[in-house]
């Protein structure tokens, strides 16, 4: 039975036929019955936890959503509390993948063709936002470039969407790839589509020098490119603020909105802060709205590479090709080896407030989180710092940590980041990052956090009129309405640090 489909007298779900456990969508005391067909439960149950419907022998799989997700640690009796007391992940090290293809029924029709209204670049591509990015080269110019972009934005109000800067602790005492990773992050970023303009500053003796940056940038116009180093200027703060109000007067004289279509959207998918309620409502939602974007010639990017552990089987499935399929596996063991490379366990996921909301191994986690892929068809796989280069769904290299991972998004070519979360996160990247509760209690404790509710799903609202909801959000927020974040400068970046620093 689906969330859709619970009847108002059942308080759990069971999400496949072939579970050995099932939800509990509010707290069970021991002795409860939680609807037909289900055993009283033996103890009490907190809601979005698990509990056992059949017996599990010691060291037997558990399974829900129709797969693995861990084994037990000792005999499960029907009824009994099923978390981190008596269940464990079955993961290890890296794997010898062998998975079949299974593309040609995965599509779904396009329907309708919706537009939105979106800011035409010189390459062909669409930015939501016509704003102006203030992008330091190097920790040590934050300040500055927070200054310039704050003091810009009193003089360009009404010509642009807005001057922000773009900040990190990295750019110096750096050297090799790890220097290459923070210039190519910086370099997707400033060429971001919603960035109409962009100045980079830097202080002059950094490792990564600002023409380097920008030899990095082939795509962008001139004409909205502007670069200086503090050491070289009398006053930073005049040159920066005389460089912004430039790109702005360039940007209002040939900016504006047109009618774009949905084809030119490229959209992050993302949780954080999840519960056992992420893989229930707000992740299978966004699956709906991912098949329709690509269905409609549009373009998703999942990352969070940790969180595919365990359910990347069902991503290799849907590989467009062998090459697509065989990449995905060399992303996965390349990271499961970064983690053994440094002493940890493949299977350290999830966190403490992850498993207070009901998940309990890692297996469990990724099945719930690779939902938000939907069924679409796989078409690429992009290292850490590659831009999007294909319609369909991308796979991105990075890890889970929602700073780092929403910037990789956004350094990718995503114009706007959907991210689902149980726990409750006020976090934002640089684009628009509409957060999506997986319960209605935390929409109406965080109103200032939250952009969509996907409680109701959970409540027998179906999944096709929540999409209906969310996708009429989603064109909005492309059309110029703010996030959350945006209204409340939640903005920010995150490297991913690998290598030496001097």
């Amino acid at each position: 039975m689906t969330v859709a489909e619970k009847t108002a007298v059942q308080s759990a779900l069971m999400l496949h036929p072939d579970d050995d456990v099932a939800v509990a969508l509010a707290p069970l005391t021991a002795g409860t019955i939680p609807g037909p067909g289900f055993p009283a439960v033996r103890s009490d149950i907190p809601r979005g936890h698990k509990f056992a419907l059949s017996i599990v022998s010691a060291g037997a799989p558990v399974t829900k959503y129709g797969a693995p997700i861990g084994r037990a640690l000792a005999r499960i009796q029907p009824g009994d509390h099923v978390h981190s007391h008596n269940l464990a992940s079955a993961l290890s090290g890296e794997v010898d993948y062998a998975v079949a293809l299974d593309t040609p029924t995965r599509n779904t029709k396009p329907g309708r063709a919706d537009e939105f209204m979106g800011y035409r670049r010189f390459n062909g591509r669409v930015g939501i936002r016509n704003e102006i990015w203030v992008v330091a080269t190097v920790g040590c110019v934050n300040r500055i470039a927070e200054r310039i972009a704050r003091m810009a934005s009193n003089q360009v109000r009404g010509r642009v969407d807005g001057v922000h800067a773009v900040t990190h602790p990295f750019g110096c005492s750096q050297l090799g790839d790890d220097l290459e990773r923070t210039r190519a992050i910086l370099a997707g970023l400033a060429q971001n589509p919603n960035a109409g303009g962009v100045l980079l500053v830097g202080l002059g003796c950094e490792s990564n020098q600002y023409r380097a940056l920008l030899d990095a940038m082939p795509d962008t116009d001139p004409l909205r490119v502007r670069a200086f180093a503090c050491q070289d200027m009398g006053d930073e703060l005049d040159a920066g603020i005389a460089a912004v109000s430039d790109i702005a007067s360039h940007m209002a004289d040939m900016d504006r909105r047109e009618a774009c279509p949905v084809s030119d959207l490229v959209i992050g998918l993302k949780c954080g802060g999840s519960d056992a309620f992420s893989g229930l409502t707000a992740n299978p939602l966004l699956g709906r709205i991912t098949d329709r974007l690509t269905a409609m010639g549009g373009s998703a990017i999942l990352t969070e590479v940790p969180e595919m552990f365990g359910a990347e089987h069902l991503l290799m499935q849907r590989a467009a090709n062998e090459d697509v399929q065989s990449r995905i596996g060399v992303m996965m063991n390349r990271f499961k080896r970064y983690f053994l490379d440094h002493g940890e366990v493949v299977h350290a996921n999830p966190s403490p407030g992850n498993i207070t909301g009901g998940i309990t191994t890692l297996e469990e986690k990724s099945l719930g989180a690779v939902q938000k892929a939907g069924t679409a068809t796989v078409t690429d796989v992009l290292n850490y710092g590659d831009r999007v280069r294909t319609t369909g769904v991308s796979l991105l290299e990075a890890p889970g940590n929602d700073a780092v991972s929403t910037t990789a998004m956004a350094a990718a070519g995503t114009q706007m980041v959907l991210f689902t979360t149980g726990r409750g996160t006020p976090l934002g990247t640089s684009v628009p990052t509409l957060k999506l509760s997986t319960h209605s209690d935390l929409a109406n404790r965080k109103p200032h956090w939250i952009d969509f509710d996907a409680g109701p799903v959970a409540e027998g609202e179906s999944l096709d009129a929540a999409a209906e909801r969310l996708w009429r959000l989603i064109l909005d927020t492309a059309s110029g309405r703010h996030a959350r974040n945006e209204l409340y400068d939640e903005r920010e970046i995150a490297l991913w640090k690998g290598g030496v620093t001097l």
